[in-house]
C-alpha cells in the first residue's frame, strides 16, 4: 500500500528521511478511507503489517492498523529512494536550478541525487529488504506500507523487468497493490493501484498557485 498524500508533496519539495513532515490533511483523510475500507470487506487478512520509516507512510499505517489487527513494524528497507543530506529538503524547483532535471531513463549506477543513493542503490536495498520479509513471514499475508518508488522496484524485481524503462507506472495514495509468491522467484500480480476507496475524495490537495 502507498501511503496518503504527504505534505512534502503539496508544498512540492524533495522529502527524505530527514525531512519527511508526515501527512497532509487530505493524506490522513485518505488513510480513513483505506481503514473503513479494510474494516468493511475483511478483504485483507494479514499476518504482518510493515512500514518504511518515514513519517508518512508511518502515520498511513497507524492508521489503518486497527482494521488488521496489528501492530506496526517498522523496516527502514522500504523507504522510498533517498536523495542524500545534500538535496533533501530543497523545493522541487530548487533542487532543478542546482542540478537539472534528473534523466530517470539513465543508466541505474550513474548519480541522480548528489550524495545521495543511485537508482540501482535503491533497488538493492528494497530488494534485499523484500527478501528477508519473504524469509520471515513465509505462508504469510504481509502488508507493507511504503512509497510510489518501492512499488515500482516490487514490480520490476516481480516482473523480471530493468531497474528504468520499458514501462512507467503512477500509483495512487492509499492504493492496494497485491502480489502472490506462487513458488521461490515466481510471482503473481494480482491487483495494482486499487483506489476505489477514494471516489468522491478530490485527486490532491490544491496548491496555492492552482487557485
Amino acid at each position: 500500500m502507498r501511503h496518503g498524500e504527504s505534505v512534502v508533496t503539496v508544498n512540492r519539495v524533495v522529502g527524505g528521511p530527514r525531512t519527511c513532515s508526515g501527512l497532509s490533511e487530505l493524506g490522513q483523510r485518505q488513510g480513513e478511507r483505506l481503514r473503513s475500507r479494510l474494516e468493511r470487506t475483511g478483504e485483507v487478512d494479514a499476518t504482518a503489517l510493515i512500514s518504511s520509516a518515514y513519517p508518512r507512510a508511518r502515520e498511513t499505517a497507524e492508521l489503518i492498523a486497527p482494521a488488521l489487527g496489528l501492530d506496526v513494524q517498522v523496516v527502514d528497507g522500504f523507504g522510498e529512494h533517498d536523495p542524500g543530506p545534500e538535496c533533501d529538503g530543497l523545493t522541487f524547483q530548487e533542487f532543478i536550478d542546482r542540478h537539472g532535471m534528473p534523466d530517470w531513463e539513465a543508466d541505474p549506477f550513474t548519480v541522480t541525487f548528489p550524495g545521495g543513493e543511485t537508482v540501482a542503490a535503491f533497488h538493492h536495498r528494497v530488494g534485499v529488504a523484500l527478501t528477508e520479509v519473504i524469509a520471515q513471514h513465509e505462508g504469510g499475508t504481509v502488508v507493507v506500507v511504503c512509497h510510489g518508488g518501492v512499488i515500482d522496484a516490487i514490480l520490476r524485481r516481480s516482473l523480471r523487468a530493468p531497474m528504468t524503462g520499458d514501462f512507467d507506472v503512477h500509483t495512487l495514495n492509499t492504493s492496494l497493490t497485491e502480489l502472490v509468491l506462487g513458488r521461490p522467484g515466481r510471482w503473481r500480480l494480482v491487483r495494482y493501484n486499487d483506489a476505489g476507496h477514494l471516489e468522491g475524495l478530490p485527486a490532491e490537495t490544491p496548491r496555492m498557485s492552482d487557485g
